[in-house]
């Protein structure tokens, strides 16, 4: 009779379409195992209770089934979280991934920018030593050029000077001469 218990519960878990289709409700439903609590153990002829023992109560059989599809949802529901949670894991390790594979990108993109904008500031601060010796010339230059200018003006303003003495001298002279030629002349 106990393989009829199986198959009368086999066919009750065919019958019910609701409950998916799993490798723990197939192993289930064929090797009829049983929970632990709902084992019962056979009663001797000695019990005052005890009936015949070739009627088979189907209650036991039925607890069974229904403590075996009470751990069956139970892990499936198990299962299905589970698997959201390996689905959200792989999610988030792909968008981790996209992320760092931007990242990866934007990074090299930052190098090279890096490398171009330090070859410029490099070449920069060489024409900007360029242009402050080129300064540093000029100045000099003008220093130099301001003092020959300072120096001109003096020996021109001294040529000025004593060609304004010489030509005061000159003319002192030459009307002392004339005045001496005038006197000569009144009296002859």
């Amino acid at each position: 009779m106990h393989g009829a218990e199986r198959e009368c519960s086999q066919k009750k878990l065919e019958s019910n379409s609701w409950l998916p289709d799993t490798k723990l409700a197939d192993r289930t439903s064929t090797t009829g195992i049983t929970h632990p609590r709902n084992i019962t153990t056979p009663r001797t002829s000695s019990s005052p209770t005890h009936h015949n023992n070739n009627n088979t109560s189907p209650q036991p059989a039925e607890e069974t089934l229904s403590e075996t599809r009470r751990d069956l949802i139970e892990a499936q529901r198990s299962r299905a979280l589970l698997q959201t949670r390996v689905e959200d894991a792989s999610t988030s390790l792909q968008r981790l991934k996209l992320q760092s594979s931007v990242a990866k990108k934007r990074l090299e993109e930052l190098t090279q920018e890096k490398v171009v904008l330090s070859q410029r500031l490099r070449d920069r601060d060489e024409e900007l030593r360029g242009k402050a010796k080129l300064l540093e010339d000029v100045h000099d230059e003008t220093v130099s050029l301001t003092l020959q200018l300072n120096m001109a003006e003096d020996r021109a303003r001294k040529l000025r000077d004593e060609n304004e003495n010489l030509v005061k001298r000159w003319m002192e002279r030459v009307g002392k001469e004339a005045d001496a030629m005038n006197e000569t002349s009144r009296f002859t």
